[in-house]
């Protein structure tokens, strides 16, 4: 499979063109989507005919951009102007962007040529992608088995090689797990590093938007396209330029990494926990500093996270009722309207999740659940910034197993919060994570996860680069 870096540098030099690449992804997807379920619409049509308008640009002699001819995925949960966008839900399947994700745009006015958008759970809440109201998405490594979730769709997409790039969000986990079960390098950039503006808010505190890629170099040009200040999110920072080569610095010289006390718990698929400490081994005889470090408050991760997440998400999604966005049902009076619409328009764990972050915000419950959530968060933003104090980057599991069967673990709710326990910290605390393959566990994909502080991609994507050329490719065993 190509990378983003090789389909456009063939572009550039005149091996093939971007009508070439968008044909070929075509065909990957006719071949492979109906098994795998990843993309929900592809825009054929529009794709080849915005090929056809770069090939003769650059024919004329323009720069067509870092990513000039490469087809690119973007998960539903992200507007593209004139397509539906309907996060994975009935309440929105017939709902038409009316503008474009500031991410995107930026891939887009890159030369990214955008070829659909991909399967995710409903509103992005879920870590298996079975609570699509579209069906689930299945491992491309093995087809009994989930891809992840939330972004589960995007990461198939990759990882069959329907498309080297796709964006995911990320609030808990969504793209480092599924990155980890499909063999892929996934990026959570920190929080405010890349505008949020046109993706839709799950927890608004916590989203970020990430690529999915083979390479880590893939995921830092698509970092470096995207990242920095946008005028219509708040959030966003300004951030210094940076180039691919910055933050592609592959020595571990002079770095230290830390391994947590808290990654080695029980309960962790045992060949996961080796490849996690192949993988730490790898580093350290590499030229890396190995030091054990200790994060009490990680162990209430879970558990914070799950107060404020359906929080943040009840608030968010009352203003899909109905009468401002997406389907209606026609009652007699407006409450009735109101109860009916969401009742038929969102999934089960869309209730369960809306209705636990009403009760944590009643009166009554909000200071016994939401303010203590929200003190917990302080205190682990702080025990990371002075963990790294002491060390560059830490290293866990990205997931505590391999994926799972479908619907081995549909009906129970629990494990699958319980899949979000390495990753979820990072969006607690706003710091960066990614996760890049470290191995097979009887033939599916395993991840490792680099961890550093905000705004430090810098070495966070040097430390994964450094894992990816000490490791070598990867067989599947």
């Amino acid at each position: 499979m190509k990378t983003a870096i090789e389909i456009r540098d063939a572009i550039r030099d005149g091996g093939m063109t971007a009508e070439d690449a968008v044909k070929a992804s075509l065909k990957i997807i006719e071949e492979k989507n109906e098994g795998l379920n990843a993309f929900l619409e592809v825009y054929e049509d529009e794709a080849l005919a915005r090929a056809r308008d770069l090939d003769a640009r650059k024919a004329a002699g323009e720069d067509i951009g870092r990513l000039g001819g490469v087809p690119v995925a973007v998960k539903d949960v992200m507007l593209v102007k004139g397509h539906i966008a309907s996060a994975g839900s009935k309440i929105l399947e017939n709902y038409m962007a009316s503008y474009t994700a500031t991410a995107v745009q930026r891939l887009i006015d890159e030369g990214a040529i955008v070829i659909g958008r991909t399967n995710c759970d409903e509103f992005a809440m879920g870590a298996s992608n079975e609570n699509s109201a579209y069906g689930p998405v299945k491992n491309p490594y093995d087809e009994t088995r989930i891809s992840g979730g939330s972004s589960g769709g995007s990461a198939a997409a990759v990882a069959s090689g329907m498309v080297s790039i796709a964006l995911g969000s990320d609030t808990g986990g969504s793209i480092r797990q599924p990155a980890g079960f499909c063999n892929l390098v996934g990026l959570k950039p920190s929080y405010g590093r890349v505008s949020r503006y046109g993706l839709m808010a799950l927890t608004s505190s916590f989203d970020q938007i990430g690529p999915f890629a083979h390479t880590v170099a893939d995921a830092a040009l698509v970092l470096e396209i995207m990242e920095g200040v946008d005028a219509h999110d708040a959030t966003s920072r300004e951030i210094g330029e940076t180039s691919v080569a910055e933050l592609l610095d592959t020595s571990f010289d002079g770095m230290t990494f830390g391994v947590p006390k808290q990654c080695f718990i029980e309960g962790i698929d045992e060949k996961t926990l080796k490849l996690v400490k192949d993988a730490i081994v790898l580093v350290e005889s590499k030229g890396g500093t190995i030091k054990e470090v200790d994060l009490p408050l990680s162990a209430k991760g879970v558990a914070t996270y799950y107060i404020l997440l359906p929080a943040e998400a009840s608030s968010n999604l009352a203003r899909f009722d109905g009468i401002r966005y997406g389907d209606r049902s026609e009652e007699e009076d407006a409450i009735a309207n109101y109860l009916r619409t969401r009742g038929d328009g969102f999934g089960d764990e869309v209730k369960r999740r809306v209705i636990l972050g009403t009760y944590i915000l009643s009166a009554g419950y909000y200071d016994a659940y939401y303010k203590k959530a929200l003190a917990v968060r302080k205190a682990m933003h702080d025990e990371y910034a002075e963990v790294f104090k002491e060390v560059d980057v830490l290293i866990t599991p990205t997931s505590p197993s391999p994926a799972w069967k479908l619907g081995e673990k549909v009906d129970d709710p629990l494990f699958n919060y319980l899949a979000d326990i390495f990753t979820c910290s990072a969006n607690i605390a706003g710091i960066c994570g990614v996760s890049v393959p470290c191995g097979f566990s009887d033939g599916l994909p395993v991840g490792v996860q680099f961890l550093a502080g905000a705004f430090e991609e810098a070495k966070l994507l040097r430390a994964a680069a450094a894992y990816e050329e000490a490791r070598g490719d990867l067989e599947v065993s």
